[in-house]
């Protein structure tokens, strides 16, 4: 029997967000942005003077972001990234956690962990933006999204390891998964850091660019994946994200259910007369 995964649609509906967080853990809009372009939306830490860590504040902003934006399927795509130069995120606020006290640690790091599941478990395929570096939880962010672009300078580390902790939110699962178990290994076991041309050659982020065209590249994927099938897209996310955790045989019946929710759409229809028709099609998300 297979466990539940973080993905699954048919697990319980998370708790509030609101409910998550101690009472004076306070609201403040401007830790992290949201711009919107379209069906295009763009999620933005903004606490560039502290690499963009995360902090109890700007976790609540985040997730009640994502909260917000999980039920709206008119978007089709969510990029996430940092503002400034030179961090996309530092991972936890290591200041903040000095100094807080021992029984609120626990809900910092449920809900450190909370974000990075709420980001893997959106219905919409997320993509991350890395123009600086990312390390600890940094990275772990940017596992929990469907897919990495980076920019060439970009760094990466899960370096937990140096500080005498391990990856608590996702990392030691996230990244074998994705890269392998024994390079998963080498990197979390050694904390070492490494360059955007190191992690695309192993598998940890799908595209670099240069810095001057990060944004263009990161903007022509998601554009790409918006301008196909929603439900499709959707459907498809679905059965990777449930059914590579399963068997064989089980994510094959996984595979057979996503499909199911396209073949009554109006969109499948419209592809195969745009296709007859030798044009464009024009998705509704219906």
């Amino acid at each position: 029997m297979t466990q539940a995964s973080p993905h699954r649609s048919d697990s319980a509906p998370p708790a509030p967000v609101a409910d998550q967080f101690p009472g004076d853990v306070p609201i403040e809009p401007g830790l992290v942005s949201m711009t919107r372009d379209g069906d295009l939306v763009r999620l933005c830490i903004e606490r560039p003077e502290v690499m963009n860590c995360l902090s109890f504040p700007t976790l609540r902003r985040f997730r009640t972001l994502l909260e917000e934006l999980r039920g709206d399927l008119s978007i089709r795509c969510i990029m996430i990234t940092g503002a400034g130069e030179r961090a996309f995120c530092a991972g936890a606020d290591l200041k903040e956690r000095k100094t807080m006290p021992a029984e609120r640690v626990p809900d910092f790091v449920r809900n450190i962990r909370g974000l990075m599941d709420d980001v893997a478990a959106m219905p919409q395929p997320t993509v991350a933006v890395v123009q600086g570096f990312a390390f600890g939880g940094g990275t772990e962010l940017m596992l929990a999204c469907d897919l990495r672009v980076a920019a060439e300078e970009a760094m990466f580390g899960l370096t937990e390891t140096t500080l005498a902790i391990i990856p608590g939110a996702g990392g030691t699962q996230r990244l074998p998964r994705l890269i392998g178990a024994s390079r998963a290994k080498d990197l979390i076991l050694t904390g070492r850091k490494i360059d955007a041309s190191e992690a695309e050659r192993i598998g940890l982020v799908n595209r670099v660019a240069p810095r001057a065209g990060l944004d263009e590249a990161a903007l022509d994927l998601a554009s790409t994946i918006a301008a196909n099938g929603p439900v499709a897209v959707r459907a498809a996310k679905e059965a990777i994200d449930v059914g590579t955790e399963a068997p064989m045989g089980e994510g094959l019946e996984i595979e057979a259910r996503c499909y199911q929710k396209v073949l009554p759409t109006t969109d499948r229809l419209e592809a195969l007369e745009a296709f007859a028709e030798k044009r464009k099609p024009k998705f509704t998300g219906s």
